[in-house]
């Protein structure tokens, strides 16, 4: 197990190296200054987001779909990822996963964009879409769009399972001594109750889970916050000269200098809101919206509150705790920073966490299935869920460093081809953007021409 921990460490560090996380920054970048910084919207995607009333042709609701996506990308990532980005990348690391944040709307506003444009509706009735409609629809190049949907189906089993059950369990076991066999069962459970009714089951599910869970977690993070105040100022000096200038780790960490603060920064951003990986348009593209526009819109909402405000609070309490120079790291790290809270802080995070994982385990069995379905057709579901399952209690009893590792290897591989997606098609960006944002026409429906 070793061996096999140290080859997929190696293989991580080749697939994250510089080339991936220019080509993912530089997405980002090029994409808000074409899209005129399309972040400046936001406000009017968060009142967007809100709306349920029935918006056009589609599976689930507006609200229902960025609901499905938030709980996907609201996991592990904003708890575990942040506590490992600031142990391996020093403080510094809460800036660059940020700036990901912040700029990584632009590219969950594409991707988006581009799947409910190029989405097909199948004989049931039902929506389809996603990079791999994209890159076979739009680029004209399906073998490419059949690369993606493999990468998908298989690395759902890492970012959208093993990685969130696993960390559950350990918390678990950690915080009240209950076995990974017996926390695992309970998940696996709950998870095959909840998926076997499909994307409607889980949008439902996701509706009612996310706004608790954030608001729950979010409320925690700013007890702590409040009671520390006094050291915020220090805090964020900290982690703004760790960005720009590096720091040496101290208390047994390794070196973490500015190249590993963007290193790890970057990846975990990713990790946490999924921007640039091309998950969220999967079930972007079963929306009931009136164009693609007020879609992408509303699904780029879900970075924002991940990354820009979710993650962005777990780092800052993780720093001003002053816990990460005890050489912790994961879940142990971020559960020392949250004792602070009297008598009830491990609960606070055994709840936030545990809601996270789930809701994240439900979202990205409905991606999983969707790439699977696109590969072997419809006969295809049933098994897939089924393995899913399996998955879930496999996780709860595995490594960390082995499924962190595969989780990292599988995010960065699925990325390339849908980021080569919203390089080329740009234009049709813009185009879409301009007839109906810029314009002023964004209750336009798409089938008036």
């Amino acid at each position: 197990m070793a061996a096999i921990e140290q080859v997929l460490e190696r293989i991580s560090g080749f697939v994250w190296g510089w080339p991936l996380l220019v080509l993912l920054v530089g997405t980002h970048l090029f994409l808000t200054i074409r899209l005129g910084f399309i972040q400046r919207y936001i406000w009017t995607a968060i009142k967007l987001s809100v709306r349920r009333d029935k918006e056009g042709a589609g599976d689930v609701s507006q609200f229902g779909a960025l609901t499905t996506a938030l709980a996907a990308t609201i996991g592990t990532g904003n708890i575990v990822g942040v506590a490992t980005a600031v142990a391996a990348g020093g403080p510094g690391a809460v800036l660059w996963m940020w700036l990901t944040g912040v700029f990584g709307i632009a590219t969950k506003y594409s991707e988006a964009l581009l799947s409910v444009r190029f989405r097909v509706k199948l004989p049931d009735g039902s929506m389809a879409g996603g990079p791999m409609y994209v890159l076979e629809r739009g680029m004209k190049t399906k073998w490419l769009g059949i690369v993606f949907a493999a990468l998908t189906a298989v690395a759902a089993f890492g970012i959208g399972n093993t990685v969130q059950a696993n960390s559950i369990a350990v918390l678990a076991q950690e915080t009240f001594g209950i076995s990974p066999w017996i926390s695992g069962g309970l998940l696996t459970l709950l998870t095959g109750i909840v998926i076997l009714g499909g994307i409607r089951s889980i949008a439902r599910v996701c509706e009612f889970l996310v706004p608790f869970m954030a608001g729950f977690y979010v409320l925690g993070c700013v007890y702590l916050l409040f009671i520390h105040f006094e050291t915020l100022p220090a805090t964020f000096r900290l982690i703004l000269s760790s960005a720009l200038n590096g720091q040496a780790a101290i208390g047994g960490f390794l070196g973490a200098g500015m190249k590993e603060a963007i290193r790890f920064g970057v990846a975990r951003g990713l990790f946490s809101n999924e921007s640039g990986l091309g998950s969220a348009p999967i079930v972007a593209a079963a929306a009931m919206t009136r164009n693609p526009v007020r879609q992408a819109l509303v699904s780029s909402t879900g970075t924002f509150w991940d990354t820009v405000v979710v993650c962005a609070m777990t780092g800052l309490v993780i720093v001003n705790s002053g816990d990460w120079h005890a050489g912790l790291k994961g879940a142990a790290l971020t559960k020392t920073a949250f004792s602070h809270i009297p008598h009830v802080g491990p609960v606070v995070l055994t709840v936030g966490l545990l809601t996270f994982v789930f809701s994240t385990i439900l979202g990205w069995s409905y991606y999983g299935e969707k790439a699977a379905e696109y590969l072997f057709g419809p006969k295809a579901i049933h098994p897939y869920r089924v393995l899913w399952v399996v998955a879930v209690m496999v996780g709860s009893v595995a490594t960390l460093p082995v499924v962190w590792s595969f989780a990292d290897i599988a995010n960065g591989m699925m990325a390339i081809p849908n980021l080569v997606s919203l390089l080329a098609l740009n234009g049709v960006l813009v185009s879409e953007t301009r007839k109906y944002l810029w314009s002023g026409n964004l209750e336009k429906d798409s089938s008036e021409g």
